[in-house]
Order: structure tokens, then C-alpha cells, then sequence
């Protein structure tokens, strides 16, 4: 399983930006995909997952008030509203195949992409 992240960039504080993560390689419906974030030097953090069935975890409701993860077949989506200076980081993409338990914690998923780079600033 491979996973390829695109849409990442410099953008503006208070815009919105939507990262997407092509899975290729995938045999099961039953799988658990999600995205983190990691700051160098910083661990690697939980921003939102998602299961098979479309079910959906977030680490805090802080979190889920500005990011919102969706997947359409084999792409997962992370749409993130409002950016504020610390969503500065590498966002990276990661799956689970097969998955039991939907879960946030990074050493649950197998499988991670590369990550591509989000930069807030004026």
C-alpha cells in the first residue's frame, strides 16, 4: 500500500485548504485511513481518521471544529478551515489495512506517505 499526498503549500492565516492522499495498492474495504501532523523536532500529532464505513474520530473537539476528514473511494480528503499560524507542519497521510479498531494514536496505521507541507503566513 502506498499513500501520495498533494495539496499542500504557503497560504494565508484565516483561509481554507483542502489536502488530499491518493491510496494506491489497497485489497480490503476494510481499512482505517487518517491524517497527522508533525512539526520537526515535534511528535507526530492526530489530526482526524476515518474507518471503512465512514465513521469518523477526532483527537478533541478543538481539533474538529476546523478539520474535516471525507474519503471518496480511494482518496482521503483533509479539509481544514480557518488556518492559524501553528497548522504550520508536515501533514502526512496513513492507513490501517485491515483494521478493527478506528483509533487516533499513530502507532495503529501501518502504512504512511510522505507528507506534504502546509506554511501559514501573511
Amino acid at each position: 500500500v502506498q499513500l501520495v499526498e498533494s495539496g499542500g503549500g504557503s497560504v494565508e492565516p484565516g483561509r481554507s485548504l483542502t489536502l488530499s492522499c491518493v491510496v494506491y495498492g489497497s485489497t480490503t474495504k476494510d481499512t482505517c485511513r487518517g491524517w497527522f501532523r508533525q512539526v520537526a523536532g515535534n511528535r507526530r500529532e492526530a489530526v482526524a481518521t476515518i474507518d471503512g464505513l465512514g465513521d469518523t474520530l477526532y483527537p478533541n473537539s478543538v481539533v474538529q471544529e476546523r478539520f474535516s476528514i471525507s474519503q471518496d473511494k480511494n482518496t482521503i480528503y483533509l479539509h481544514i478551515k480557518n488556518l492559524q499560524d501553528d497548522d504550520t507542519a508536515n501533514y502526512v497521510c496513513a492507513a490501517d489495512e485491515p483494521c478493527t479498531v478506528l483509533a487516533t494514536t499513530p502507532v495503529r496505521f501501518t502504512f504512511w506517505g510522505q507528507g506534504t507541507q502546509v506554511t501559514v503566513s501573511r
